[in-house]
């Protein structure tokens, strides 16, 4: 089943920090869901380039506006007003129905800032020492404060003193939320992904969401929610907490928001949404009028393609596909997830898999050491779909069958 494959001449350098395990290819270009290498081996993407690529490769719409707004302005300063920066905030706010956008340029940023938004929230109440509930498994960066708000003690490991202020939980667990902030009256936040990405595609239930928010609306906290990953349509709803009914004070948003065009934005409700005053914040590259274009752009061609229904439709048939053909297996765990965002956990560890998968023809990741992650392009056909089921399923069963105890 595995073929062989010749390292491409130019995927290595002495002289680029070693901060990536890479695969031994360099991607050439792409079109749609495909990608071809530096040696024209093609490859279907499952990975999206980590859930950032909303619309695949070279899309027919994206490219001619993107390459307007270069021949145009790619960078000007926030000492100026971009026209692109309120068209794109008008439409973050009128689809999330909260009221006001912070522009930069990354999760990470979207993260920090919404962290900043916290402790001034916690200060303008009088509160010297704010702490903000953070969960298990969680993940939402790796600057000092937000590795710290990380889950993960592996990526926090060498990185110490981490950053005080932090409470943490477990995930859908209303009463031990509750017992871990006790007669705290130094919480001034809720802080979470509604799907966890990076800690292997865990869900927050629909009824914990609610719970929550009624909790923060009783304790006069802000509802801070992560959606830098399982935002922008990806769950087939704009923002995954939708699903749900409720709204956040804080979310943060980043990857499919440019469709590979490096951008972040912090949307916020009345409560937080004059947190920030001029000299709070601010950003060198956020809001630049090219990543305001890929913005917009993203989001109109989102609307007219339906994408939306897209990802509900396809991500369900992925969903079922998998099921259907690993759900018996010994060493399966669980397929979960919503839309396309997919976890598929085995009882191993089962990094291999994602060499094995791009030897074969296949883009994915594995994430917390046995979790399968797929997060394709919004634009996947239930074919293409078909076609991920088709490399995927043999090469896990092969290796649950290779790796079985005796």
């Amino acid at each position: 089943m595995s073929a062989a494959i010749a390292p491409a001449t130019d995927v290595a350098s002495p002289h680029v920090m070693n901060t990536y395990a890479r695969l031994p290819i360099a991607l050439s270009h792409g079109k749609g869901c495909r990608l071809w290498d530096t040696q024209g081996k093609s490859y279907l993407d499952g990975l999206g380039g980590i859930a950032v690529n909303t619309l695949g490769h070279a899309h027919p719409k994206l490219v001619p506006a993107l390459q307007d707004q270069i021949a145009k302005i790619i960078h000007s300063s926030n000492y100026y007003h971009v026209p692109n920066q309120e068209k794109l905030a008008a439409k973050l706010v009128e689809l999330s129905g909260l009221t006001n956008v912070f522009f930069c340029s990354t999760g990470l940023e979207a993260n920090e800032a919404a962290l900043k938004l916290a402790r001034k929230f916690g200060h303008d109440k009088g509160i010297e020492r704010p702490e903000i509930v953070v969960y298990e498994k969680a993940f939402h960066g790796r600057s000092i404060a937000t590795l710290s708000a990380t889950g993960n003690p592996k990526i926090q490991a060498g990185f110490g003193p981490l950053v005080e202020g932090f409470i943490r939980v477990p995930l859908n667990d209303i009463e031990a939320l509750k017992q871990a902030t006790e007669d705290n009256p130094n919480v001034v936040a809720v802080f979470f992904e509604t799907i966890q990405g990076e800690g292997g595609i865990h869900p927050m239930r629909v009824d914990y969401l609610q719970q929550v928010r009624q909790l923060c609306d009783a304790r006069d906290w802000l509802m801070m929610i992560d959606e830098v990953q399982c935002g922008m349509g990806r769950t087939g709803k704009w923002f995954a907490h939708q699903w749900a009914g409720i709204q956040p004070d804080v979310m943060p948003l980043a990857k499919g928001l440019g469709s590979g065009v490096p951008i972040g934005a912090v949307v916020a409700g009345p409560k937080a949404a004059h947190i920030f005053q001029p000299g709070n914040h601010g950003t060198t590259f956020g809001g630049n009028p090219l990543a305001m274009r890929a913005g917009v752009e993203t989001i109109r061609i989102m609307e007219e393609d339906g994408l939306l229904d897209n990802a509900a439709r396809v991500g369900a048939h992925l969903k079922a596909a998998l099921t259907r053909e690993l759900g018996a297996l010994p060493g399966l765990r669980e397929i979960r997830g919503q839309g396309l965002m997919i976890g598929v956990e085995l009882d191993r560890p089962c990094g291999v898999l994602v060499q094995r998968c791009m030897e074969n023809g296949l883009l994915i990741s594995v994430t917390a050491d046995s979790v399968i992650r797929l997060v394709p392009p919004l634009i996947m056909s239930t074919a293409e779909a078909d076609e991920l089921v088709g490399i995927l399923c043999p090469l896990v069963q092969q290796f649950l069958s290779e790796t079985a105890k005796p």
